[in-house]
């Protein structure tokens, strides 16, 4: 199965490129993986460059979860940040998703220095 970069994630939602869009498009038809790493950079990047807020951002990692095409790493991991960010939008995706994959992979608390990250369940303020 081939696998995406962030940038081909970018165009399938944001289609603001028409040739580009067709091209992922057709790049994805038979099947694409997509690394954790690719949707948090996505997520940042429909965020910081797009201006999207955080139920569009939601939505759009949800469209990408749940697209045809397309199979994501930790996908319950991916499932559980979503719902996180949409109860906690100040603390950011990658941050929501960095929590649920530390979750899945057994480790935490999550330490950081972050006072928002640090409400959620699963971190723990230093």
């Amino acid at each position: 199965m081939r696998a995406v970069d962030t940038n081909v994630l970018v165009r399938l939602v944001a289609r603001d490129e028409p040739k580009q869009t067709v091209a992922a498009e057709a790049f994805i038809a038979s099947g694409a993986w997509v690394s954790c790493l690719a949707l948090a950079e996505a997520t940042w990047v429909l965020d910081s460059v797009y201006g999207l807020d955080a139920g569009d951002i939601a939505t759009a990692a949800e469209m990408l979860l749940n697209h045809q095409h397309l199979t994501l790493q930790d996908a319950d991991a991916v499932t559980q940040a979503i719902g996180q960010f949409r109860k906690h939008p100040a603390v950011g995706f990658s941050d929501c998703l960095m929590v649920e994959l530390a979750r899945k992979a057994g480790y935490g608390p999550l330490g950081t220095f972050d006072r928002n990250l640090g409400k959620l369940e699963g971190a723990h303020r230093i």
